[in-house]
């Protein structure tokens, strides 16, 4: 028997503990400051933290800080995103609240097809969407930057992308959280000899505080900075990009590059019990699975429920989302994604009425989906200005290096988002996600992503938030949010335990410490069936305004090595 649903109408590391700061700075200006007492940015690394605050320090915005961010972390940190990435950057001008979302998410190529990755037999090709330069969208992290600064910044681009290009000649120290990802890819970074030269030393894992220099990184970037988009989309650097790939098994053509384009898309909007949510558009997944969840959410007394019942009921409500997200979602541009329907609040109380207290729903009973056939990456920043702009960032370039290959003479790393795609309908990619029609393979098409950069708003607090994690980053920002409603600060938004669910496989994923032995004991009972995780995962990076109270408090994820920090006016 099928459910159904119902639907009507430079800074030091000797600095942070565990990888995380949080500080916090009282205004003394009374209970009802509108501009925030301090600036602040929290990313996954103090080189790119570093970089922001001197922007702002140079008198940019929030706005220009987010491209020296941006850019800093694409030569820092490239085991989750770069200039052969993409991502989405969802911006907040304080001046008249306008929001919106910066699409820079990567593009199939024009030559690509939706059955490229599929034998003679029609069967998955395992690791061709994942390794080389065929599985390799089109980059939209270079256009965004360009777009940003130019529509929204106060500041030249090149005097934005100089932290990053400083940073990219002379170096970054490795830490053991790149050794761990670089461990995980040691074999593909090995294969391709660009990839093995810069992020390897001598063939092999480099050891903790080796530099890594990426002279050619900064004179792409420098490329950029005089010539703005034209300097990575046309001229020297666009060929060698396409000549590279090409000769390296890929599809790419100039026409690729001449065509791609930034989107700016309204963001997905929500309202939990008073909180306002603001999140990313599809070709996200994101903002419409996190206001469905909560919408779910709304019709409980979570504060009422023991922990068990509790955590029993907001897996149920990932379980229903992720369900949507297979079916519904995918490039809006190229398939009708019923946005209206699936962030109504009566949509949200059919899928409600669907759980059941005393009883997991298996997801195979879940409707719309065949069921017969068989991490730490990507990156998040968060920076709140002292005019009050803000911006939730996350970028990837997929997989950890992504497709662990670099064009000669460009020292771009590309990524391998077209795995987002749906290679084959129902079979998983290699988060596990499965989907359907609506994310199959098209020309120019931009594949589904989970990236979900979110504010959340009450009457006198304000959070910037987001995190990556790949297929689990809705359900930890779903968990950040839950947090912020309950009026906990940033450190336990970032630095709480986990669980996740995802539709398939159908079982609750979580982190050492989130569900005890007891409440293991009584979630099978219920029919849930575990499957503890032997790492944490995730890396959040959140800020806090509390408008009222004139306290600005940022937090840096434990789980990795970033830096939050403020600025006094």
């Amino acid at each position: 028997m099928r459910i159904s649903f119902s639907y009507a109408g430079d800074f030091s590391r000797q600095h942070l503990t565990a990888g995380l700061l949080t500080l916090l700075l009282s205004f003394m200006g009374g209970a009802q400051a509108q501009t925030p007492p301090a600036a602040a940015v929290a990313s996954a690394h103090p080189l790119a933290t570093a970089a922001g605050h001197e922007i702002l320090a140079a008198g940019g915005n929030a706005f220009d800080a987010a491209v020296a961010v941006s850019a800093t972390l694409a030569v820092v940190e490239p085991t989750g995103s770069g200039l052969g990435g993409g991502g989405f950057w969802l911006l907040h001008r304080a001046a008249d609240g306008f929001e919106t979302m910066v699409d820079g998410r990567e593009r199939a190529p024009l030559a690509a097809h939706r059955d490229m990755y599929l034998d003679a037999a029609g069967e998955v090709v395992p690791g061709l969407s994942m390794n080389g330069p065929l599985a390799a969208g089109i980059p939209g992290e270079p256009a965004a930057l360009v777009h940003i600064a130019d529509k929204y910044g106060r500041l030249p681009l090149k005097q934005s992308l100089a932290p990053a290009i400083r940073a990219a000649r002379e170096g970054f120290a490795v830490d053991e959280h790149y050794r761990v990802l670089a461990r995980f890819r040691l074999k593909h970074l090995q294969d391709d000899a660009e990839t093995a030269r810069i992020f390897l030393h001598d063939n092999e894992l480099p050891p903790p505080g080796h530099v890594i220099k990426q002279p050619e990184l900064a004179e792409t970037l420098t490329a950029i900075a005089e010539h703005g988009r034209d300097g990575f989309y046309a001229g020297k650097l666009a060929q060698r990009l396409v000549d590279g790939v090409r000769r390296g098994g890929g599809i790419w053509t100039l026409e690729d590059l001449r065509q791609y384009q930034v989107v700016e898309r309204a963001p997905i909007r929500g309202d939990y019990r008073g909180m306002r949510i603001s999140s990313a558009a599809p070709p996200s997944s994101g903002g419409i699975a996190l206001v469905t969840m909560l919408n779910i959410l709304a019709g409980f007394e979570l504060d009422q429920m023991d922990e068990t019942t509790r955590i029993h009921t907001i897996v149920e409500a990932m379980r229903r989302a992720y369900r949507d997200r297979a079916e519904y979602l995918g490039d809006s541009d190229f398939v009708e994604v019923p946005v209206a329907m699936l962030t109504h609040p009566l949509y949200a109380a059919g899928l409600r009425n669907s759980i059941r207290l005393d009883r997991a729903t298996p997801s195979r009973l879940l409707p719309g989906i065949d069921h017969n056939t068989p991490g730490q990456d990507t990156t998040h920043f968060s920076i709140l200005d002292q005019d009050g702009n803000r911006v939730a960032a996350t970028l990837s370039i997929n997989y950890p290096f992504g497709a662990v290959f670099i064009p000669p003479g460009t020292g771009v790393l590309l990524n391998n988002e077209m795995d987002d795609f749906s290679a084959k309908p129902t079979v998983p990619n290699a988060y596990g996600l499965v989907g359907a029609e609506a994310n199959a393979i098209a020309p120019g098409k931009r594949p589904l992503s989970s990236m979900s950069p979110t504010f959340l708003e009450t009457e006198d607090r304000v959070a910037i938030l987001g995190t990556p994690g790949g297929s689990r980053i809705i359900t930890m920002v779903l968990l950040g949010a839950l947090e912020f409603a309950a009026g906990r600060p940033p450190l336990d938004w970032v630095s709480r335990p986990r669980f996740h669910h995802q539709y398939l496989p159908d079982a609750i994923q979580f982190e050492p410490g989130a569900i005890s032995a007891g409440q293991q004991a009584q979630l099978e009972r219920l029919g849930h069936e575990l499957k503890p995780m032997t790492r944490r995962y995730g890396d959040m990076q959140s800020i806090l305004w509390h408008v009222q109270a004139g306290r600005v408090a940022a937090a840096s994820d434990p789980r990795g090595g970033g830096a939050a920090r403020l600025r006094e006016h």
